[in-house]
């Protein structure tokens, strides 16, 4: 159990802030996210200020008092960053590397390279879902943008035939596959194994990628028939450097922190003794912290140095990786903090007995408080964090399996329908050169089959394991 997991069950065993009844505690908790949602929305607030004052006003319309609301907001934002504020920036300095080195460079020209026109949409979902293991969404788009608009402009492809898969890649990494902030949050807030839920979620990602890349890019293209737009094709990182990592050094690199984790929970199911030492390894050797930080150490030698990159250059990349997300780790942090505020509040005990008496299955509870939050503030991560710390005691008693699935049904909720108040559905809306109306027709649709997808997908996997 992760530490995040344990202070969350602990705090289900003390007396709550509040004394507050079921009805009081639902308006709060609908003020709160308000609150919330009309700061980020209306008034353009950063999102870490936003649910920092969002989880004060719920604990005000909950009638609890400020100084128990601000310790119950501090141990969860303190619990939250402890428990995945590492893995966010060795991932961010993983990302980073391969960036830098041309690694990602030299993956994406190998693959393409092999590629025929028929199959480019295929290899396009292919290189985004490798890419998007190590690297957040926004650095991802930035990183595949170029390959993207250069592919359709040298094949003649029209560009959402080649961009959907693409995002779709990455999208579905980002929202399902740990190390990504989203999953993570929720993993640890639920009390999930990350090996088990990894598996899964991978088993998820596959055909959910397939379906909202290559198959739905063929009608995307035919409702939004662009071409590539000139302005938008920067240059590449790589065309700087004199040399560059191997394709198979660079690719080892990428997935060496999936092999240790998901070796830990195989080896976990198979010898499922806490004393073995074979295990206790694999415990140590798979777990998150000490995957990233492996790959990264392994990345100085087999990205940093090939490319040619002196100390103080490998040193300046370490530095310029943790540098953006500084805001990442202050969302995920306070998100942790709302959390706890609902968990403290009772809240999480109250929305685990009126599911007692509702047909409704957990997961997809977990799916749609998940999807209404996206909708309304537009932030997968903040949909995640929110949903997590509503849902997390229905965990409780749940399988390993189960667990995992609540995670993964949090996070396909968390992608629903992207839309104007989203900062990804701007930043795709701009790099593509579409109107608002062409980049929902593609885009925002996109994200939608995405969601749909996974979470049914997650609701066929719990009936069958």
């Amino acid at each position: 159990m992760t530490r995040l997991s344990a202070e969350m069950l602990a705090a289900d065993t003390v007396e709550p802030i509040t004394t507050a009844g079921h009805a009081q505690l639902g308006i709060a908790v609908l003020a709160g996210i308000a609150v919330i949602v009309l700061l980020i929305t209306k008034y353009k607030l950063h999102a870490f200020l936003a649910l920092t004052i969002g989880s004060l006003a719920l604990g005000a319309f909950a009638g609890a008092p400020l100084d128990k609301v601000i310790t119950s907001f501090t141990a969860g934002l303190g619990a939250t960053v402890a428990g995945v504020g590492v893995l966010i920036a060795l991932g961010a300095i993983l990302g980073k590397m391969l960036a830098d080195s041309g690694g990602a460079d030299e993956i994406v020209d190998t693959i393409l390279a092999r590629s025929s026109g028929r199959s480019m949409p295929w290899t396009m979902v292919l290189i985004a879902s490798v890419i998007g293991l190590p690297l957040f969404f926004e650095v991802g788009v930035v990183l595949l943008i170029p390959v993207v608009l250069m592919v359709a402009k040298r094949g003649n492809y029209s560009l959402m035939r080649i961009g959907i898969p693409a995002l779709a890649g990455l999208s579905v990494m980002h929202g399902l596959v740990p190390p990504h902030p989203g999953p993570l949050v929720a993993i640890d807030a639920v009390g999930a194994n990350l090996g088990v839920t990894l598996a899964l979620g991978v088993l998820v990602a596959i055909p959910t990628v397939v379906i909202a890349g290559p198959l739905f890019s063929r009608y995307a293209a035919r409702w939004v028939d662009v071409p590539a737009p000139e302005r938008m094709i920067p240059q590449r990182p790589s065309e700087e450097l004199e040399k560059r990592p191997s394709f198979a050094a660079t690719l080892t690199t990428i997935l060496l922190p999936v092999i240790l984790m998901l070796s830990k929970a195989l080896v976990d199911i198979v010898v499922d003794d806490p004393e073995n030492a074979v295990q206790r390894v694999f415990d140590v050797a798979g777990s998150p912290m000490i995957a990233l930080l492996t790959s990264v150490l392994v990345g100085i030698f087999t990205l940093g140095r090939p490319a040619g990159f002196s100390k103080e250059r490998i040193s300046g990349i370490v530095e310029k990786g943790l540098a953006p997300i500084a805001g990442i780790l202050l969302i995920v942090g306070a998100g942790g903090g709302f959390k706890q505020t609902l968990i403290d509040s009772g809240v999480g005990q109250m929305v685990l007995e009126i599911s007692e008496d509702w047909s409704i299955p957990a997961l997809l509870l977990a799916w749609l408080i998940a999807v209404a939050i996206r909708l309304a503030t537009g932030s997968a991560t903040v949909a995640t964090i929110s949903a997590a710390g509503l849902v997390a005691p229905l965990a409780a008693d749940m399988s390993t399996t189960h667990a995992a699935l609540l995670v993964l049904a949090i996070g396909a909720g968390s992608l629903f329908f992207s839309h104007v108040n989203d900062a990804g559905f701007w930043l795709v809306k701009e790099y593509f050169g579409l109107s608002v109306g062409q980049t929902i027709k593609t885009w925002s649709i996109m994200e939608t089959i995405i969601s749909v997808v996974a979470g049914a997908l997650v609701l066929l996997l719990s009936l069958l394991i």
